[in-house]
């Protein structure tokens, strides 16, 4: 991220007023997206809703567009809540919708839910009911009006989280009164790549070819150097409509690879927001007839991966004199790095090269404006005495309750044997 400011009151979880004139993210808005595929030359794409080329087939598209977008509210006090949860794998998303019988500005007013386990990996059929705990709330900005998307947790029948509930051990941390006095920060950057459908190859590039070598994408625009950006402008607005604290986006090195950022945020709600951004893309990539990986290393060769780089401050690092326990953090961090890189992402060692912007997964190192480190300190930091670290380590694909929990963990509650920290510091160059 380009500069830390300062969280939104979003942490507190509860919903905003949806403003008189907001309107969802309509199948009418893709209209870019589906007149370029259809453009002559161009692959053709798979897509719910397409530009069609009858009379009768268009007045189809026509009347499913105006129950799609119909505004209830004049009619009814009832929404939709859409229940989002991380499947079996940790990295799928799942959700169904369920009917609420008023607008609900907090988690604790909605209703528990349960869902089919053995269908998701996550229970045994003999035993499959799964429990989801609503956590945290969205305005949905495909449906609209005081329609919402639920972000969930899930729980045995007992009340004990399920193995792939991580979000439960990151809220005992974040509620340790240590870090909640600390006050901790994170602004997450996730890289992701856009693939054409069918094929797998991603989104500009010819089938089956390579474009030319990497050095015009990054950051672009033009036809020849910009792909996807449809897809990212699109998910940017829902996730600001959806109340997500979303602060940016842009191209990515690779082309077919964007990047957004989101913070920054307090403790829990980094994670919150992180998944219930990944769910607003991956529907909008369904709709766009385009496929979503997170894969941290998608096209092997000369070419980046897609990481997560985590921004990390505490209270104590942002007050003057801050920098010296930026530098206490640095050195926790080095004696817990393969604790890290365990938890970091799957395939990332297939991304930790030391090529591309990348330490090697094998060795930490820090630096001052140094990309090719595991933590970089910017050059603001450094001369201001006080603000933040980077954590360059994670992949596209970590789970970020697990990555900013684990920060906290090691940073505010984790304190290392003198005897360790003094050769950690001589082997770091570090004088803390």
């Amino acid at each position: 991220m380009a500069q830390i400011l300062a969280p939104s009151t979003q942490w507190q979880m509860r919903m905003t007023k949806n403003p008189a004139n907001a309107s969802p993210f309509t199948t009418k808005m893709w209209g870019s997206l589906f007149l370029k595929q259809k453009t002559k030359g161009t692959a053709k794409f798979s897509t719910k809703f397409r530009v069609c080329a009858s009379k009768s087939e268009s007045s189809t598209v026509n009347r499913l567009d105006d129950l799609l977008n119909m505004d209830i509210r004049p009619y009814t006090d009832k929404i939709i809540a859409e229940y989002v949860w991380i499947g079996g794998t940790g990295i799928d998303l799942r959700s169904k919708s369920r009917t609420i019988s008023k607008p609900v500005e907090h988690p604790s007013e909605l209703p528990k839910w349960n869902y089919d386990g053995s269908s998701t990996g996550q229970a045994p059929g003999e035993d499959s009911e799964v429990i989801l705990y609503p956590q945290a709330i969205f305005k949905d900005p495909f449906r609209g009006g005081n329609n919402i998307l639920v972000i969930c947790d899930s729980y045995t029948p007992a009340g004990e989280p399920i193995p792939t509930n991580k979000r439960h051990r990151a809220a005992e941390i974040f509620g340790n009164k240590k870090v909640i006095d600390e006050v901790p920060w994170f602004g997450i950057e996730q890289e992701y790549t856009l693939l054409q459908p069918n094929v797998k190859w991603p989104l500009g590039w010819p089938v089956g070819a390579y474009p030319g070598p990497q050095g015009p994408y990054y950051c672009a625009a033009g036809a020849d150097k910009s792909f996807g950006r449809d897809i990212s402008d699109a998910h940017y607005k829902a996730c600001l409509y959806a109340g997500i604290n979303i602060s940016g986006t842009n191209g990515e090195v690779m082309p077919g690879q964007w990047e957004y950022q989101v913070g920054p945020s307090v403790g829990i709600e980094a994670g919150d927001h992180i998944w219930c951004s990944r769910y607003i893309l991956e529907r909008i990539t369904e709709q766009a007839g385009v496929v979503l990986t997170l894969d941290p290393k998608p096209i092997e060769g000369d070419w980046n991966g897609a990481g997560c780089h985590t921004n990390y401050s505490t209270k104590s690092m942002r007050e003057d004199g801050g920098y010296e326990l930026i530098k206490k953090a640095i050195l926790n961090l080095s004696l817990r790095h393969k604790e890290h890189i365990s938890a970091y992402g799957e395939g990332n060692e297939r991304r930790l090269t030391g090529k591309h912007e990348t330490a090697n997964i094998n060795t930490f190192s820090w630096g001052v404006a140094n990309r090719g480190c595991s933590v970089r300190v910017g050059r603001d930091t450094e001369k201001q005495g006080k603000g933040y670290l980077e954590d360059r380590r994670p992949a596209s694909n970590m789970d970020p309750y697990i990555v900013t929990s684990l920060l906290a963990e090691t940073t505010i509650l984790w304190e290392p044997t003198l005897e360790a920290e003094a050769l950690a510091a001589q082997k770091l160059a570090l004088k803390v």
